[in-house]
């Protein structure tokens, strides 16, 4: 992260909205915004936008199949895709 290109303050985005829009658009790269000296959003594109979301489900995903395997609740693969067989005949 840049401090000089991608932090700017508050006043920035009132009076360059579009440009900050440009900025963020084509470089792909996340703008700080910060209000009385002190970082405040985050504003990013939209693909960026998405890609953070699809990983944050990954990471979700991860974390709760790590504590399964912790607390034990785990099964074997078979008896696994037997269940999601019998899951799609029954809808």
């Amino acid at each position: 992260m840049s401090l000089k290109e991608d932090v700017k303050p508050i006043t920035y985005l009132k009076n360059k909205t579009a440009d900050a829009v440009r900025s963020v658009s084509e470089s792909r790269r996340t703008m700080v915004i910060t209000q009385n000296g002190e970082a405040r959003v985050v504003v990013m594109d939209v693909e960026t936008y998405d890609d953070w979301r699809r990983t944050l489900s990954l990471l979700k995903i991860l974390a709760c199949s790590d504590a399964d395997v912790r607390a034990g609740r785990v099964m074997e693969p078979g008896e696994a895709f037997e269940r999601a067989r019998r899951a799609v005949r029954d809808d």
